[in-house]
């Protein structure tokens, strides 16, 4: 059986590392297009769809940060691989709150590139290796985890690919609390750059998504000391 292969769209404006991304990754079995800018991005999604975004955080005009701020607040949900030349924390912090799912600091090597996309892409597929629900009911909301799809009352709510994953690792643990190590590991993958900070911004971000009232939450609880869980409401 043929599987098409995943569609990256590389947004940077410099020309010449477009042009090495874009043979490197073809070369290792994605399909990419590149675009120098948050515009001809916007005009290569109209145009067709993307897998996950490569996203330049230092861009002239419209830079990664502020595009990524744009596509999450039009309840964009594509997966975001952001690469920066400042390897500050204070900007993995903002990007993570704006909503992408990976960074990597330039100088980087094309192979971790490679390894940071196919993680990403691994966690919005669920494996066939391991029994997975394919829905979870828990109160108003209905986790679709094979479809991708979360929603309330009948209506879906747009999730970045971290929130889903984060969302439906705590449901799969049916009420287990989870450690901030065994949710980077189940959710994120072992070879990501993930501080607990990062996954306390990605839970508060997966709880405004959802309506989860941020000083009393129903749903993603904190159990302090230990980590989260998920409320199955009923408790």
């Amino acid at each position: 059986m043929s599987t098409k292969p995943p569609r990256l769209l590389v947004v940077d404006d410099d020309p010449e590392l477009r042009g090495l991304l874009q043979r490197f990754l073809s070369e290792h079995g994605f399909k990419v297009r590149t675009a120098s800018s948050g515009s001809e991005m916007d005009r290569e999604l109209r145009r067709e769809p993307a897998d996950l975004l490569v996203l330049d955080l230092m861009m002239p005009g419209e830079d990664g940060l502020a595009i990524t701020r744009r596509l999450r607040a039009d309840g964009e949900s594509i997966p975001i691989l952001m690469l920066t030349a400042r390897g500050d924390p204070v900007d993995r912090v903002l990007g993570l709150e704006m909503g992408c799912d990976d960074y990597l600091a330039k100088p980087f090597l094309p192979r971790e590139l490679v390894a940071r996309a196919t993680a990403i892409l691994r966690r919005m597929t669920p494996s066939g290796a391991s029994v997975v629900e394919e829905a979870i009911a828990f109160g108003p909301f209905s986790l679709d985890v094979t479809g991708h799809r979360l929603s309330r009352d009948g209506a879906e709510i747009a999730l970045s690919s971290r929130e889903f994953a984060l969302l439906s690792t705590l449901a799969q643990a049916q009420g287990r609390t989870l450690s901030r190590a065994t949710l980077v590991e189940r959710a994120i993958g072992r070879d990501a750059e993930v501080t607990d900070r990062a996954i306390d911004v990605a839970i508060a971000r997966l709880r405004k998504a959802i309506g989860d009232d941020p000083a009393n939450p129903q749903w993603v609880r904190t159990i302090w000391g230990a980590g989260y869980m998920l409320a199955t409401g009923s408790e």
